[in-house]
Order: C-alpha cells, then structure tokens, then sequence
C-alpha cells in the first residue's frame, strides 16, 4: 500500500526521537558514574550514600523511559496502521461482496488467516463458552478476525481462496 512507506518513516522518526531521548539519558548516567567512582575515595560517607542515591534513581529513570518508550512506540505503530488496515478491511469486504465471496482467506503464513466472512459465521462466543470463558471479559482473546497484527507490515493479500455461494 502506499502508505506503508510514509507509516514506515513516521515510525522510524519516532523511533529515532526515543533512541536519542534515551543516548541522552545513558550518556547523563555514565558521566555520573565515572564521577563518582573518581571520586568515591575521597567523599565523605553522607556524600557518598547521596551520589549511588543518585546513580540507582538514574538507573531507575532510564529503566523506566525504555519501558515507556516501547509501549510508546506500540501505540504509535497501532495509531499509525489503524487507517491503513481498515482501508484495507473495507476493500476486501467490497471486493468479497461484488465477487459473492463468502470467506476469503490470506493463505500466505504457516496457517490461513480469515480476511472476510459473515458475522453470524463468528463462534468465537461458543468457543470462550464452552472453555469456561466469559465472553467479553476478555476483549484481547476475541481480536477482529479480519485484520493482521499490528506487528507485522501492512501488504494486500497475495493469495486468495474459497469462492462459495450465498
């Protein structure tokens, strides 16, 4: 799609943002660090507590800024690709209907993956029930059959199969 190539360098940028966030942050860190073991020997004990005070709370900082900016960065993919997939969404379906398609199926990985299909099709209520689940209780096990994970990059379909009457 075209808009991989500009959802691509958006991410990259961001990306790039959070790395040198995070280089700043780490280079702040070891310039303190190598203070204060230049140092250390001739501070007063008080002096030192408070420096390795300061030393782990920066490692704290910095553990916490990456954990940040991955879920960031997820959230920006996430943002970024939702137009994206439902234009696609929505020409499968269209494509799927003109066709008189009542499943299409994405046989490119390891397993298919359903593209399209009628909604009274869905069992994933029956399934969640039957395994002891309530549905709706768990909203991240019933993910929309019909999108790719956000992960993985945005590209139509190659193969398509299944052709059955309505």
């Amino acid at each position: 799609m075209p808009e991989s190539r500009q959802i691509e360098s958006d991410l990259k940028a961001y990306s790039s943002q959070l790395e040198a966030q995070l280089k700043s942050k780490y280079a702040d860190y070891q310039a303190k660090a190598e203070a204060y073991q230049k140092g250390a020997s001739t501070m007063t004990e008080v002096v030192r507590a408070d420096k390795e005070k300061e030393l782990t709370g920066l490692q704290n900082s910095i553990q916490e800024f990456q954990r940040s900016a991955d879920q960031s960065l997820q959230q920006k993919q996430q943002t970024l690709l939702k137009p994206a997939l439902d234009k696609l969404q929505k020409t499968i379906d269209a494509v799927a209907d003109e066709n008189g398609y009542t499943y299409v199926l994405n046989s490119d990985g390891a397993s298919p993956v359903l593209l399209h299909g009628p909604k009274e099709g869905d069992i994933s209520d029956l399934v969640l029930k039957k395994m002891g689940v309530t549905p709706g209780a768990a909203p991240a096990a019933k993910a929309a059959p019909a999108t790719t994970p956000a992960a993985t990059p945005v590209s139509t379909p190659t193969k398509t199969k299944t052709k059955s009457k309505k």
